[in-house]
């Protein structure tokens, strides 16, 4: 509710300075009310388009979850010492805005370590190769590395904390760590200091990894301890194959910290994807964590008791330029519920069902955990089915969370449930023929449920998509398997309408004293009027159809800065049934006009619940006439039927072929035989902070991340003296799934692929023999030029300093003689002096084309040769050369349309693709590896209404090779909505720097 509330016996940590943020052994406490923190994952440096952050908080907050979790990036906010850069898609005052705009908690997680499947997991890569001490311990150095990126997140930050009318509610510290040995603990009271010592008064959070008792009591104890899990882990390739679920939460937190709320801060909403051509790519990652996973796993999380818990993804995105760590490619989908494109998934209708579920039920937020079937519970008539129960201490309600007792079993099992309730001990359902269990389905029965005001529901065996009060209305939606029998038992109250009978044949009604059951026979399909009164609205649905319908909170009063919060700033919502997607609902402030706005997809009847004072409803800014002729759920008023329409024909969207490509070799270093390194830096130093040395040389340090090149690709020459050499042996680290190609003299004489056997096993460096053809040296000064792929850094995970990755040559001599000067040479400036702001410092790597910025829009192409890019290097010749051309769209601005470029040839050719769109690196495609063709990118870096660029780096491992990539862009889905106003930020070419 929205007044302050009766006051608790709050256990919280003493360095929770603020009352805004409580909680006691059950829930959390925002400003009074208790709160089940129902959130979501979503990390908008994989989304570069701050204007497009709404959109996905707004599909958060229509899914019914109430939170976020944001993981920052040190890597690309702090991207030189002393840097802090919280411009563009780096900003937080963007998130923090979009959030309190749609009503939604944001807990922060900066770091600095973040993991993530990210580029030495968050840290900057700088601290990666300057910092002598060990990362993410108590260590001077590295103390002194993360104070400025620390104190710019709180400076952001600390404005935008709830105590000030902001979204933000708590901060994690670091992330999946362990706090032994002591130098770990005490670097998380350093962090801790340092947010104590600021502004900051929200709690300070902590994700243990596993069940280890890390950070609960001791140095660097955290204010609220949270734990883990990803039950089913992260191998796509089979996806039906469970594991079962994890059986001791409640009982580990019961051991643990009984004291605090139980709080799971990542479970598992999907499932990265590893490089290799027998990886599946994420269709399968989204069947593997599909709506049946969330039906069983999340179920039962709630089982063990869980009031706080974010799924890890919501949203995805893309792990664009480099972002990503080497095990990982660029999509970064994750199988979850929204989309990399944005779209929504069968997951996010099965999460929608949960969260509303719990945003209606206020009872379920202050639950004792009472007992399971392992714990001696014997209240089913079938022992394949396992229930726990859940008891409210003060209201009584209960909570029978009920799953197979083979998690994994696809078996369809039927019982009955032996209850205590406040009429009598009651088998039930007490008609229906018993409560049905599909395979790998859970369900909630509730008994003494409350719902709306005044109402009470003696039992349901259907699940309860919405409980709430619609106009001074107790208004109840259940659903269920339209397959299996459900039944309810309720006190109705109030002067029943023409309605009051149910409208479906298939629903038998037994009346009892002042008890009505109400039976659902299986094969109801659509919406069904149980009951109808003036104090009451009873609906049923099948669950497809519950999915289709949606409850958008109206906004409070305008003077209350978090008037978008439910239950916070305002207790008033509405029902909404048919679009594709509701973003939101306002009341004008007679109560006479309803305006919706949202997304659609086809035409569609639109059904509205909501106050019977609305006299007009519109949609993005339409007026809805009402279609009297379409019998309304409610004839006690207060229901609105209308039919929605397209403007325009989604689908007709026209969108034009590639064509027009103009080329230019990009790797003069070997085909230009005068080329001049003398401008490149001096490979020379001979000691190094990272802790792999290299295998065997003259003690030269040849790692990239020395100096200043630690992304993307890095290119290395190695100058030696003619004395009749016949061989060389290069040990060459990029990480794994990476390729380095080597030429002497312009003369190719191999690549090293990560992938050893060209289509199997995955290595991280390689050590070759490379021959020395007959011809290839010459009198003088010879040149042996790498082309080397960074994939990224390693995460620390294992290790406190693995992120400290020696990508670069490990390893080099001659069989005779031994190399001169060594030179290296990244993107334009290194860390240090890189040019582009805007796209930041992971964008670009070292290429020629690269380092001159063809891939930019607005770079002069004249005098380039024509040549498509499916007739790949001329020649046949292994090299790089960029391919760069130019094309318009004119998509209408109500469409929100989602496009992706499609490598359309088959995997296996030995390539690899750095495809550059308005010159954001948004993809990486390994032809002869895979399993990515298929990059989605979004308005903001496409100019839906205007010029675009894009540019392709086409790296030919092998000669004699054809080589065809067939680029193209495609129309995947389209919808009419959109949150509109799209910012494009998409710098042009400037010769500054790049001459």
């Amino acid at each position: 509710m929205v007044s302050a509330g009766a006051s608790h016996p709050f256990t919280r940590a003493v360095e929770a300075r603020t009352d805004d943020v409580r909680f006691d052994n059950f829930s959390l406490f925002l400003k009074g009310q208790r709160i089940f923190l129902y959130s979501g994952e979503f990390h908008t440096f994989r989304l570069p388009v701050p204007s497009l952050w709404p959109d996905i908080l707004e599909k958060v907050k229509a899914a019914g979850l109430n939170g976020v979790s944001v993981y920052t990036h040190m890597g690309l906010i702090n991207p030189a010492p002393g840097v802090v850069d919280f411009n563009g898609f780096r900003a937080l005052q963007p998130l923090y805005d979009a959030a309190k705009a749609a009503g939604i908690w944001v807990v922060l997680r900066p770091g600095p370590y973040i993991n993530a499947e990210t580029t030495a997991g968050g840290i900057a890569h700088w601290a990666t190769s300057e910092v002598a001490g060990t990362l993410r311990t108590n260590d001077t150095d590295w103390k002194a590395a993360w104070q400025a990126y620390v104190a710019g997140i709180i400076n952001v930050t600390a404005p935008n904390q709830i105590s000030n009318g902001g979204p933000v509610i708590a901060i994690q510290i670091d992330n999946e760590y362990s706090q032994n040995p002591v130098s770990h603990a005490e670097y998380f009271a350093e962090l801790e200091a340092a947010y104590h010592n600021s502004p900051v008064v929200v709690p300070l959070t902590y994700n243990d990894p596993g069940q280890g008792r890390n950070f609960i009591n001791g140095t660097g104890a955290v204010d609220l301890y949270g734990l883990d899990s990803y039950p089913q882990g992260f191998d796509c390739s089979n996806p039906t194959k469970w594991n079962g679920v994890t059986t001791n939460y409640q009982q580990y937190h019961a051991s643990v910290n009984p004291s605090q709320a139980w709080y799971i801060p990542e479970f598992q909403g999907g499932s990265f994807d590893a490089w290799g051509p027998t990886a599946p790519g994420y269709p399968p990652c989204r069947v593997l964590t599909g709506p049946d996973f969330q039906s069983v796993f999340n179920l039962q999380l709630w089982a063990s008791n869980a009031k706080l818990i974010n799924y890890y993804m919501i949203f995805g995105g893309t792990s664009w330029g480099a972002i990503p760590f080497h095990g990982v490619y660029t999509s970064y989908d994750y199988g979850a519920s929204i989309t990399e494109s944005r779209e929504l998934t069968t997951k996010f209708d099965e999460l929608k069902r949960q969260a509303l579920f719990l945003r209606s039920s206020r009872e379920f937020y202050q639950t004792d955990w009472v007992a399971d079937s392992s714990t001696g519970l014997s209240i089913s008539t079938n022992a394949a089915a396992f229930i726990t129960l859940l008891r409210n201490p003060s209201t009584g309600a209960q909570f029978y969370v009920a799953r197979q007792k083979d998690s994994t079993s696809t078996a369809v099992t039927t019982f009955k449930l032996t209850v205590s309730t406040v009429a009598d001990h009651l088998q039930i359902p007490t008609v229906a023929t018993g409560i049905t269990l599909g395979g790998r389905e859970s369900k909630v029965i509730v008994t003494d449920y409350s719902f709306g005001s005044s109402s009470k529901a003696l039992y349901s065996t259907a699940s309860i998509f919405f409980a709430g009060t619609i106009d001074g209305r107790d208004v109840l939606f259940l659903h269920g398997n339209s397959t299996q029998e459900h039944e309810a038992a309720i006190t109705l109250t109030g002067t029943p309408t023409k309605l009051a009978q149910p409208t479906s044949p298939q629903v038998n009604v037994t009346h009892s004293s002042s008890l009505t059951t109400f039976t659902i026979l299986t094969g109801l399909e659509g919406l069904t009027t149980l009951y109808d009164s003036d104090t009451q609205l009873i609906l049923y649905a099948d669950s497809a159809t519950a999915a289709t319908f949606w409850a958008p909170v109206i906004p409070g009063a305008t003077t209350d800065p978090l008037r978008n919060y439910w239950s916070i700033g305002t207790n008033q919502t509405i029902l909404v049934g048919g679009p594709y997607l509701v973003r939101n609902a306002n009341l004008d402030s007679t109560g006479q006009q309803l305006t919706l706005t949202g997304d659609l997809k086809e035409s569609v009847r639109l059904t509205v619940i909501g106050p019977k004072t609305v006299r007009q409803v519109t949609w993005n800014g339409d007026s809805v006439a009402p279609d009297t002729a379409v019998t309304a759920p409610s004839a006690n008023g207060g229901t609105f039927i209308g039919q929605l329409g397209l403007h325009s024909d989604v689908t007709g969207i026209t969108i034009p072929k590639l064509t027009g490509w103009k080329f230019q070799d990009s790797l003069p270093e070997v085909n230009d035989a005068s080329f001049d390194d003398s401008t490149w830096t001096l490979a020379n130093k001979t000691t190094t902070n990272i802790p792999l040395k290299p295998y065997y040389g003259d003690g030269r340090i040849l790692y990239g991340c020395d100096y200043g090149f630690c992304e993307n690709i890095v290119l290395w020459r190695g100058h030696f003296q003619s004395t009749g050499q016949k061989s060389m042996n290069l040990s060459i680290n990029g990480g794994e799934a990476f390729a380095a190609s080597v030429w002497l003299n312009g003369v190719f004489l191999n690549t090293s692929f990560g992938n050893s056997t060209n289509n199997r096993h995955i290595l991280e460096e390689t050590d070759d023999k490379f021959t020395i053809p007959a011809g290839a040296l010459k009198s003088g000064d010879n040149v042996v030029t790498v082309v080397q792929d960074n994939m990224g850094l390693n995460e620390t995970q294992s290790s406190p300093n693995s992120s400290k990755s020696p990508r670069g040559i490990r390893g080099f001599k001659l069989d005779v003689g031994t190399f001169g000067a060594w030179k290296v040479q990244g993107k334009v400036g290194g860390y240090l002096g890189f040019l582009d702001k805007t796209r930041g410092v992971l964008n670009e790597g070292g290429l020629f084309g690269e380092r001159k910025g063809w891939h930019l829009p607005g770079f002069s192409t004249a005098g380039w040769q024509q040549r498509d890019l499916s007739q790949g290097l001329p020649g046949q010749k292994a090299g790089v050369g960029f391919f760069v051309t130019t094309f318009n769209l004119n998509i209408p601005r109500d469409i929100d349309a989602m496009l992706s470029f499609n490598f359309e040839e088959t995997f296996g050719q030995p390539y690899r693709a750095y495809l550059f769109v308005n010159g954001w690196m948004m993809g990486k495609r390994v032809g002869n590896l895979g399993p990515q063709a298929k990059f989605p990118v979004h308005e903001g870096i496409l100019n839906y209404n205007g010029s675009n660029t894009v540019a392709v780096a086409l790296w030919a491992m092998t000669p004699n090779v054809s080589i065809t990539p067939n680029l193209q862009l495609t129309l995947d889905a389209a919808y009419e909505g959109g949150v509109g106003n799209v910012q494009v930020d998409n710098p042009a070419w400037s010769p500054q720097g790049r001459e």
